[in-house]
């Protein structure tokens, strides 16, 4: 018997999730994302992923959504927006 080659592919999709958000919808771009829970920071919930934008003012996955609110009204930052996780997701727009 030959022996079978064994390839392991890891793939990081770093604020993959924020960044369809913002193909789908241009006006976020240059605005802080930020993906988790049901979109709603007053709920119980965590951040699943965060755009640059947001990582900026110190965001991050696994933050509590009502840390990552607070930690953007201290910072006066009245632009970011809360958007919910969902399983299912259209496919962005194809550009060309």
């Amino acid at each position: 018997m030959g022996t079978r080659r064994r390839w392991v592919l890891h793939v990081d999709l770093d604020q993959f999730v924020a960044a369809v958000e913002v193909l789908r919808r241009p006006e976020l771009r240059g605005r802080p994302v930020i993906v988790g829970g049901r979109g709603d920071p007053t709920e119980r919930g965590v951040v699943s992923t965060a755009s640059y934008e947001a990582r900026e003012f110190g965001i991050g996955s696994g933050m509590p959504l009502r840390v990552a609110a607070r930690r953007l009204a201290t910072r006066e930052v009245t632009d970011a927006v809360f958007l919910p996780s969902t399983a299912r997701r259209t496919p962005p727009p194809r550009s060309g």
